[in-house]
């Protein structure tokens, strides 16, 4: 796919280095980074109607316990790459309703569908964007909504080193490329570049979260 950035490092992947971040405070300060763009980016949702909620990406699960935590919500679901992460996000689970599972989307067998799902710098760690698209599109109840936030994309300068110093496959795509990607999986795009002034990283006063609304096609 156009746009992929590679600098192989030996031993280092995408669930080892997610491995690592669940053992070494890491996961605990994704949780402050991304805590207050996703809560600003939900607050425009109707979360007063019965849902079920899942998150691509969900690392300890902390966006999945919120979810829960309100009363419409149904089911709330977190897969994630990285068996240490969904460990620990199961040890922190508060409801019954939760669920974490470890495997690629792609090849995830939950066959439940849901009404709104969410992904945080975490589609571009796939094998395949599209691949991981149409699995989500397949999990999509009809009328669902995907929302997907990202700092890395090709219009972001400020954090195309990230690939590079990570030393992991990460699918570097410009607006443009999102964009078709949604549409391939059936989903009618819609993007928005939010900046952050307030934030210490550079990348987040420039253009904070590249924000993908995918909306699953109507019912037949």
């Amino acid at each position: 796919m156009a746009g992929t950035a590679r600098r192989p490092v030996a031993g280092s992947t995408v669930r080892g280095t997610f491995d690592m971040w669940a053992t070494n405070g890491r996961a605990e300060k994704m949780e402050l980074e991304h805590s207050r763009a996703v809560a600003a980016r939900l607050a425009s949702e109707d979360l007063s109607s019965p849902f079920r909620f899942l998150d691509v990406g969900c690392g300890n699960g902390w966006l999945v316990r919120r979810m829960a935590a309100l009363p419409a919500c149904r089911a709330a679901v977190g897969i994630d790459l990285s068996p240490c992460m969904v460990r620990e996000a199961r040890r922190l689970a508060r409801l019954a309703k939760e669920r974490y599972d470890s495997a690629p989307v792609e090849s995830w067998a939950y066959r439940g569908r849901f009404d709104l799902v969410f992904s945080m710098e975490a589609l571009y760690y796939a094998d395949s964007v599209d691949a991981a698209l149409a699995a989500i599109a397949r999990r999509m109840a009809p009328g669902a909504r995907l929302i997907c936030g990202t700092d890395f994309y090709a219009e972001n300068r400020a954090t195309r080193w990230w690939a590079r110093e990570m030393g992991i496959t990460m699918h570097l795509l410009s607006r443009a490329e999102w964009a078709a990607a949604f549409r391939r999986a059936g989903l009618r795009a819609r993007t928005r570049t939010v900046r952050d002034a307030t934030s210490s990283k550079r990348w987040r006063r420039g253009s904070r979260d590249k924000e993908r609304a995918g909306l699953a096609p109507p019912p037949l």
